[in-house]
């Protein structure tokens, strides 16, 4: 059922629209840098009606050429003690066929990026087929792409952030997408749990693949420094942690990013960004676009508004 008035009343209460909020990134003018991490619109339901709460982008997915329904449930628990969720969904969707049909009737022009990842089925040494499949299915309806390698909740996906697997891996798909008279961004999709040396060899293999940029970072399987009792966390058990107990190693694993590569590519900030504040340490440490996903679960759409009434605020400082 759509409400008439719908679009125009969630906008007026919502957007941000203002010139001086556009960021060109990677060859996209983005209305503005506050986006919807990938893990809320899975299925390419609902990216046009988050569009107009005012994100300035929406990463649909992650999706896979196989539906699958995911871990069991309970898969998803609140930390409110913390702000935090843990969840170990397990890419649930319907594959990426259906998604791409739903893309197909887009009704507004809000930027999608589509985030693409393997079966729970697939072995690692097939992972590439995955990928390579999602890429061609979406390609005619993202703007642009984010290989998922981080989700802790798939057996043994992490071991494609290796340097040699995961070289292959970017290098196929960007072979791919050379051969597109529209080539499309890649970015690549980090876990917070590398070391600094595993970061080095992020660098090292974005400027090998030459691959767009990427995303930093995924949800953590750290459990330190939570006020949630442990007799809780142990009950809750495995899955990746979001929200605001990753705030600090996000921005940590973005300022190291941007340092050490001198400001080569570009960096999407994500990780417990629950206030506006948060959205511009991110961008101080080297991010150049924002993404929410539990701070948006915990603050609500006006977290969006905040931020970008923020960096206008910064805007008008910076000029006088």
């Amino acid at each position: 059922m759509r409400i008439p008035g719908f679009k125009a009343l969630f906008g007026l209460l919502y957007a941000v629209e203002d010139k001086r909020l556009e960021r060109t990134v990677f060859g996209i003018t983005f209305p503005n840098p506050v986006g919807l991490a990938a893990g809320l619109d899975k299925d390419a339901k609902m990216f046009d009606e988050l569009g107009i709460l005012g994100f300035g982008f929406i990463e649909i997915g992650t999706l896979t050429p196989k539906p699958q329904p995911g871990n069991e449930k309970p898969r998803m628990f609140r930390l409110r003690e913390d702000s935090g969720l843990i969840n170990r969904m397990g890419f649930n969707n319907e594959g990426v066929v259906a998604a791409a049909e739903r893309l197909k009737h887009r009704k507004t022009k809000v930027i999608v990026g589509g985030n693409i990842g393997k079966n729970k089925v697939t072995p690692n040494e097939d992972a590439v087929n995955d990928y390579e499949s999602c890429f061609e299915t979406l390609f005619p309806y993202v703007d642009y792409f984010v290989v998922n390698v981080s989700s802790p909740n798939t057996p043994n996906l992490r071991e494609l952030q290796d340097k040699a697997p995961l070289t292959e891996l970017l290098n196929r798909v960007k072979a791919l997408n050379a051969r597109k008279t529209n080539p499309k961004p890649v970015l690549l999709k980090i876990a917070p749990d590398l070391t600094d040396t595993q970061l080095d060899d992020i660098i090292e293999i974005v400027k090998t693949t030459k691959i767009d940029g990427v995303v930093a970072t995924n949800t953590t399987i750290s459990r330190e420094g939570l006020r949630t009792p442990d007799s809780t966390l142990q009950t809750i058990g495995m899955g990746g942690l979001s929200g605001k107990p990753l705030t600090k190693r996000a921005t940590e694993v973005i300022r190291y990013l941007h340092t050490k590569s001198g400001g080569s590519f570009p960096i999407i900030g994500v990780g417990g960004i629950h206030s506006a504040e948060d959205a511009l340490e991110k961008i101080e440490a080297g991010a150049v676009l924002v993404q929410l996903y539990t701070g948006f679960i915990y603050e609500g759409p006006k977290l969006i508004t905040r931020i970008n009434k923020a960096l206008l605020e910064k805007a008008a400082r910076n000029v006088n």
